[in-house]
């Protein structure tokens, strides 16, 4: 085996396992991978004798910055962007609170108008605007919210397989068939297999999988969290050494790790008092671990109220509300503590409990470092839940006033996104070309501000792809593709290239359950071309199967954002996306090599 495949295929084994333990994020692994490629190329430059003549040059490794893919996944999210902040999606959205008294039309409908979404913007900001408008039918219609996020979710990725522009994998996979001379895929040409898809989806989610799915998440925000033994209420006695300082002198956040949320005096609520001092007679509702709560009360003397019960509404005074944030995958907090961010101060808001990474977590919240899709119970003004309605970092799953949405906007921004499909579908222009030009209309024509356009794109997701993308070109320029394809062919080859696509469809599949779907693609891309060639046979139906089985991942809540997403919003467990996914994954598998070779042929 010559030098340079050997070190390829080691580096394309430590990012798999990167990517599927998560010991670093996403990007943070593909620019070490980028650096990796550029650092090896160094040394075969000044080491003529390793021989490494079919390494990736310096252009070839920073090529992913300047790929089509790479920029048009860039202008996607600013276009995606434009329909949100005119308040389009959110309109479609809306129509879903009229249908809570039905629950299965309520969940067809939902299902496909945010499939018909998903197809045309990014599914992750579909997720995004239909996930608060669910919640609220759902509060409305008195229905489990796990009955629908899951299928909100899969329906996302059900869209997004339909067009070209719908998912970053169909455009990374259409540049890499063009840059191999295979030629791109056009904007529909995954539309018959997309709508196969999505009915199927649709079909088994509300005759079989409604049934897989739980119904086990209370309707108090405090039940949800666990919180009854973590938040009491003590009156402060006569004799406390607390009356006449103030909390913010007592320092009990920061020494016994005890949160005051609200005191009450003489009928009126005081939100966060840190610099109110303390009376004899007030009630201060406090947060805090069991320990700490009884180290409290003895200290200062103390007095639990027999008759408290912790509700919703026993944190809720007349102007303060009780609310759950999603992180954003474009963040800000993102593997930061509450502490380090001063999280009260900045957003007015206290914390109460963490969901994250599959536990609740009720004590030293400051030392959590926050990650994509945790989910936070904030108890803040009402006014404090509008502005985070409207802030980048989070995604409230609360029905709070909107921000200011451009809605006289919504034709123009509409218009502006089917004239970027309508060209590119008819080739007058290609999709890098017009969606460029799709992103400065919106900006001219004032649908969406320069600052919103920068703000919308997920950067993590671009050097995602500009990192990656070299990799797969090392993949295959030095040989390590076609080995891994004769390796492939020598397993199942005898048996017809319909059972090797059939199992390069379920390896793309298995392994975007555990990392990037984007990262998949590109790994496999290489290796699809590789064995097509070698079969003599058409490398396109190999390429589709690699783009639908990466875009669509159903079994796990860590292989897609959007499962991400409505992970913690449902109330799920892990073992839920394995019940109601697996069968679906299992049905996809089956339509797809199924109708691939007939549509494409082989």
């Amino acid at each position: 085996m010559a030098l340079e495949i050997l070190l390829v295929l080691l580096l394309t084994g430590g990012t798999v396992y990167l990517f599927v333990t998560e010991k670093f994020r996403a990007d943070l692994v593909a620019m070490m991978v980028l650096g990796t490629l550029l650092l090896i190329g160094l040394l075969a430059r000044l080491l003529p004798w390793m021989h490494l003549e079919r390494w990736v040059t310096p252009e070839e490794g920073v090529s992913g910055f300047s790929n089509p893919a790479t920029i048009t996944v860039a202008a996607m999210f600013v276009l995606s962007a434009g329909l949100q902040k005119t308040g389009a999606v959110a309109t479609v959205g809306r129509w879903l609170s009229q249908l809570s008294q039905w629950p299965s039309v309520l969940l067809i409908v939902m299902m496909l108008s945010v499939g018909l979404v998903s197809a045309f913007i990014n599914n992750t900001a579909a997720v995004a605007v239909f996930l608060p408008l669910v919640l609220a039918a759902c509060d409305r219609g008195r229905i489990s919210p796990s009955k629908l996020l899951i299928p909100l979710s899969f329906a996302s990725q059900f869209g997004g397989v339909c067009t070209l522009i719908g998912t970053s994998t169909n455009l990374l996979v259409s540049s890499i068939s063009a840059r191999a001379g295979s030629g791109e895929f056009s904007m529909f040409e995954f539309t018959r297999l997309g709508l196969v898809l999505l009915a199927a989806g649709t079909a088994y989610l509300l005759l079989v999988g409604r049934w897989f799915l739980p119904s086990r998440r209370g309707e108090q925000l405090t039940e949800n969290y666990q919180l009854g033994e973590y938040i009491t209420e003590l009156r402060v006695q006569s004799e406390s050494p607390l009356i006449g300082l103030t909390v913010q002198q007592t320092k009990l956040g920061q020494a016994k790790d005890v949160t005051v949320l609200e005191m009450l005096r003489r009928g009126q609520t005081l939100f966060a008092p840190l610099a109110e001092p303390v009376q004899a007679g007030d009630v201060l509702l406090v947060r805090g671990g069991v320990r700490e709560l009884m180290e409290l009360k003895s200290t200062w003397k103390l007095e639990i109220e027999p008759e408290f019960k912790l509700k919703d509404e026993a944190l809720e005074a007349k102007n303060l509300q009780l609310a759950e944030v999603l992180v954003a995958p474009q963040s800000s907090l993102l593997d930061r503590t509450l502490a380090e961010v001063q999280f009260r101060r900045r957003y007015d808001a206290i914390v109460l409990a963490i969901q994250a990474r599959q536990q609740t977590v009720r004590e030293k919240l400051n030392q959590v470092r926050l990650g994509f899709g945790d989910a936070l119970l904030l108890l803040a003004p009402k006014e404090a839940f509008s502005r985070l309605r409207g802030d980048p970092d989070f995604l409230v799953l609360e029905t709070v006033d909107e921000p200011a949405l451009r809605r006289r906007k919504i034709p123009l921004a509409v218009a502006i996104i089917a004239a970027v499909v309508g060209l590119a579908a008819t080739n007058v222009m290609p999709i890098l070309v017009s969606s460029i030009i799709g992103c400065v209309a919106l900006v001219a024509t004032r649908c969406i501000t320069l600052e919103e356009a920068y703000a919308s794109i997920d950067w993590k997701v671009i050097f995602l792809l500009a990192g990656v993308l070299p990799l797969g070109l090392a993949i295959e320029k030095s040989g390590a593709a076609q080995l891994l394809a004769n390796s492939t062919l020598a397993l199942v080859g005898p048996f017809g290239p319909i059972t090797v696509l059939a199992v390069l469809y379920l390896l793309t599949a298995v392994l975007t359950e555990f990392m990037s779907n984007s990262a998949t693609a590109v790994l496999l891309a290489p290796i699809a071309l590789s064995t097509a060639t070698a079969l003599g046979v058409d490398p396109r139906p190999f390429l589709l199967a690699v783009c639908f089985a990466a875009s669509t991942s159903f079994a796990t809540p860590v292989g897609y954002q959007t499962n991400a997403m409505v992970y913690h919003a449902g109330g799920y467990q892990f073992t839920d996306f394995a019940r109601v996914g697996i069968p679906l994954n299992i049905i996809f598998w089956g339509l797809s090599v199924y109708f691939i070779p007939k549509w494409w042929p082989l």
